[in-house]
């Protein structure tokens, strides 16, 4: 009793591990009551692995669903898992502490520390008032794009249930979640820029994050942002752009996908496929159609992601920024990585290329671990390696492997998913004992010879 009482405090003086903990918890949660027969349509239970499959899918913004969302789950099973998605996207932290607003309760020393660390905040100070601009910010967005896709959705499917799916895709499209209930994603809207706009706009601004938008908003110049904010708009445009470009030229002919299109469905379609991928899990066109050279960039446009402090997975824009940056500088033989006037720190360079490495190393283990587990289904390693890194990432697309996992490979993804929400590092830092012998000297130095 005394050694779980201690492991308990340990944890407490964890914020990672409370951070990694709160996600499981809320996953576990999310799964038995999804398990419940009355979540699913045809009143039976979906089994426990796939409720806990779907709910880790919901809490970590991913997408990927083994089972169809829309005809499978009753309007309960529905809430639920938005519920999840609305919470995964602010984190737990943040919706403990809107908890606490409602309730006039004060928030606690430990619970800023937390927030503090879920939201990759530096200072202590304005943490509060800092959760309380996300909440308004997140709630205003999420409402704006409801009433725009309501203008469409309540056309087709009626008042009641066209608001009802204005708010569902509003909340999952800022949230950078992925799941529909229209059945087959945005498909059936490829060319309707009402709908395609709408769930790109909120896409870019929930995967940006706040501290960005912000920034811009109170710098109003290009000039005055700080670095973070600099490196996050000029890897995003880059990517959207090259993104939009290649997947035209790509796909303008291929009548599988935006062959039958106009000129401008097709370049509709290419902006939506330029966007989705990165990191929110929807599309406009029937992803196992794409060629192989689409789906190689999709796949990388996956393992980016988005940026920091936002609703979006990967391993971020900025650590792909910093590296590029930082070898650039290396190949031009300088000592000091500089980037718009300002010295990227040894310390971030490290950082973000031990991101890559365990990201990379977790990607392709989880992906020949698949390939073995999964070879009955009959699908080749590029569908299995494309499924793991929406995973990784919490993407959610998938090209049809999802259904066919068996339990081995949905559980396997399921701790992807999770890990690829709360961080790699985060995850690391959580599990990885610290070392308290640490004493006051340094070991002289050892030359490596690289390259």
């Amino acid at each position: 009793m005394k050694y779980i009482v201690t492991k308990i405090n340990q944890i407490k003086k964890n914020p990672y591990m409370v951070f990694f903990i709160s996600f499981a918890s809320i996953i576990f949660l999310g799964a038995l009551l999804l398990v419940l027969p009355s979540a699913s349509q045809n009143g039976k239970s979906v089994g426990f692995v796939n409720a806990l499959f779907t709910s880790a899918s919901a809490t970590c913004v991913t997408g990927l669903t083994v089972v169809n969302t829309a005809s499978h789950w009753t309007v309960f099973g529905k809430i639920i898992i938005i519920t999840l998605i609305q919470i995964g996207g602010l984190g737990v932290m943040t919706m403990t502490a809107m908890i606490s607003f409602f309730i006039g309760k004060r928030i606690s020393l430990k619970t800023r520390i937390l927030i503090m660390e879920e939201r990759n905040v530096n200072e202590l100070q304005g943490v509060v008032r800092l959760t309380k601009n996300i909440l308004l910010f997140t709630f205003a967005s999420e409402l704006i794009g409801s009433l725009l896709l309501s203008t469409v959705f309540i056309k087709d499917y009626g008042v009641l249930k066209g608001i009802g799916f204005s708010i569902f895709h509003a909340i999952s499209s800022f949230c950078n979640a992925g799941f529909d209930i229209t059945g087959n994603s945005m498909v059936g809207y490829a060319d309707n820029f009402i709908i395609t706009l709408s769930v790109c706009t909120l896409v870019v601004v929930g995967g940006m994050g706040y501290f960005v938008l912000w920034d811009i908003h109170a710098s109003k110049n290009f000039h005055h942002l700080t670095l973070h904010s600099k490196l996050v708009l000029v890897t995003t445009s880059v990517l959207v752009v090259f993104g939009v470009v290649v997947i035209f030229i790509l796909e303008r002919n291929n009548p599988g996908t935006m062959g039958s299109l106009d000129i401008s469905g097709k370049i509709n379609t290419s902006l939506f496929q330029a966007i989705n991928p990165r990191t929110s899990g929807y599309n406009s066109v029937p992803l196992e159609n794409l060629r192989m050279a689409t789906v190689a960039i999709i796949i990388v446009f996956m393992f980016i992601g988005g940026s920091p402090a936002s609703t979006a997975g990967g391993i971020k824009t900025t650590t792909m920024a910093v590296l590029i940056v930082s070898f650039y500088n290396l190949f031009r033989g300088k000592r000091d990585f500089e980037v718009f006037e300002r010295r990227i720190m040894p310390e971030t360079t490290i950082r973000a290329a031990a991101v890559l490495m365990v990201s990379l190393m977790l990607v392709i283990i989880c992906s020949i671990v698949l390939s073995i587990t999964e070879e009955s289904a009959g699908f080749n390693y590029t569908d299995i390696l494309f499924e793991t890194v929406s995973a990784f990432a919490t993407v959610g697309l998938s090209r049809g492997l999802t259904p066919y996992l068996s339990d081995v490979g949905k559980i396997m993804l399921t701790i992807v998913m999770l890990i690829g929400r709360v961080g790699p590092m985060t995850v690391a830092y959580a599990f990885l004992k610290q070392n308290r012998n640490i004493g006051n000297y340094t070991y002289p130095e050892g030359k490596v010879i690289i390259g």
